[in-house]
């Protein structure tokens, strides 16, 4: 895959993609859980309440979105290592099981969020468990939706195979997401850190890899991988929109709330 086409146009973008990231990794703090509180500050509302903590400090993200990007990377990682170059959704009943997946997580979502409302009253109490379980199940669709849109977008020789096909899969899948987010359970600090980490990284592999699906549409390149070293620039161009992205969002949220913990007038 070349982008662009003209030697010099694609110096530029090369040129201009490394300026973006390394500028965002320089002009960020230099620890790398200050630059972790920095990722999830734009995408989530960082509650502290509604967050596992190590050593007293809250995690990046809030327990909902720490299993969400957790789950997710772990479909994108097992799907990479086991379903390369399958480029088809899974068949309608697992798609309708993820879906349902993905309602279980709003619904406690909502409930939990009622608890915000002056006079809210949930329908059973929200606890972080419940935040991080239904969470990591909706990174599980999460995962399995962009994989196989992605694989199909890049490469010439996707496979017309369904990336899960039946409910065992699924099942080993959802099981293996779930042991690694009931780890962070024990409250263990080196496995809150790996958590820490592990998400805030699914939260930029997801944008860059949404980013570079629509680079690769727009310039009119579908399909001409024949590996993934032929995505090292599309990759690097989408992660430095990630970067901005997410650097954009961080200023904008800062400068209107003027905190990095949570969200003004709601409880912490």
């Amino acid at each position: 895959m070349t982008v662009p086409a003209r030697p010099w146009a694609r110096r530029l973008v090369i040129a201009a993609a490394y300026a973006v990231v390394l500028g965002y990794l320089v002009a960020t703090p230099s620890g790398l859980w200050d630059k972790a509180d920095l990722v999830g500050y734009a995408v989530c509302h960082r509650i502290p309440s509604h967050s596992l903590a190590v050593d007293g400090r809250p995690l990046p993200l809030c327990a909902r979105c720490s299993g969400t990007f957790l789950g997710a990377m772990v479909a994108l990682g097992a799907l990479w290592l086991g379903r390369r170059r399958h480029g088809e959704l899974p068949p309608l009943r697992i798609l309708l099981i993820l879906l349902g997946f993905s309602a279980v997580m709003a619904l406690d979502g909502l409930n939990s969020y009622v608890t915000l409302l002056p006079f809210g009253e949930p329908l059973y109490p929200p606890t972080n468990t419940g935040r991080l379980v239904t969470g990591t199940l909706h990174g599980l669709m999460i995962g399995t939706i962009v994989y196989p849109i992605a694989v199909a977008t890049f490469f010439r020789d996707a496979r017309p195979a369904p990336v899960i096909t039946n409910l065992r899969q699924l099942g080993a899948l959802s099981l293996a997401a779930l042991a690694l987010g009931a780890l962070s359970l024990t409250g263990w600090a080196p496995i809150l850190y790996a958590l820490a980490l592990v998400s805030t990284a699914g939260v930029v592999a997801v944008l860059t890899l949404v980013n570079t699906v629509m680079i690769v549409i727009l310039i009119r390149r579908e399909n001409t991988a024949d590996s993934a070293r032929d995505l090292l620039l599309p990759l690097l161009v989408g992660l430095a929109l990630s970067l901005a992205l997410i650097g954009t969002i961080d200023l904008v949220r800062y400068g209107l709330t003027g905190t990095l913990s949570g969200m003004p007038g709601l409880p912490h």
